[in-house]
């Protein structure tokens, strides 16, 4: 299995679940990486840092993994091998004590940014070449 961890601000703008241009050929290098490929599985899981409230990041998290999978759907991988979820900010990249405040500052939001990913995790095996 491998895990691609995608930075959600190269992905979306932010507070955003809708993908950006720069995030379009971002995920079709990642589907030419992985053509050729039987899939077993694919997991997409959205991360936000801790700004807002939980409830709101969970959804946030869960949109941005949403338009992942439909995309790489769309791109050709098989829709019954592809799962989303959102995590919310349960697993953060940054320590505790890393980025202090609870103001959206833009100093905090940078420091945060570690936190704001889209993680697809791919089982599969390639072809044989033809």
């Amino acid at each position: 299995m491998i895990t691609v961890h995608f930075s959600a601000d190269a992905l979306f703008g932010f507070d955003q679940a809708t993908l950006r241009p720069e995030a379009i050929r971002e995920l079709d290098d990642f589907l030419n990486q992985i053509r050729n490929t039987q899939f077993e599985r694919i997991r997409v899981v959205g991360h936000t840092d801790r700004l807002g409230s939980e409830a709101y990041n969970l959804d946030l998290s869960q949109r941005r993994a949403q338009a992942v999978s439909a995309y790489l759907v769309r791109g050709g991988v098989p829709a019954t091998s592809v799962s989303s979820t959102g995590a919310g900010e349960s697993s953060p990249v940054t320590a505790p004590g890393d980025c202090r405040g609870n103001r959206a500052t833009p100093s905090l939001i940078a420091c945060l940014q570690p936190d704001r990913r889209v993680e697809v995790e791919v089982e599969a095996r390639r072809l044989a070449a033809p």
